[in-house]
């Protein structure tokens, strides 16, 4: 097997990388909660290994929307 340095040392097969997505779910639950098929997809991509987990965060930070700015109020 050869190192591949787009994921670390603890990440460099499908196995490794599907422990990985479990603890990062373990740790922050919001990622395991029922996700979109594009979610689902994303994570399928990662542990095959088509994606680092940074490809992955970009594209989830592209599909979702900003939250609209808070907004003032005058004389408040």
């Amino acid at each position: 097997m050869t190192y591949d340095s787009r994921f670390g040392p603890a990440a460099q097969t499908p196995q490794q990388r599907a422990y990985v997505l479990r603890q990062l779910q373990c740790t922050f639950p919001q990622l395991a909660a029922r996700v979109p098929a594009l979610t689902q997809q994303l994570f399928d991509r990662y542990v095959a290994g088509e994606l680092s987990w940074g490809d992955v965060r970009r594209a989830l930070d592209q599909a979702t929307p900003e939250p609209p700015a808070h907004r003032q109020r005058r004389g408040a």
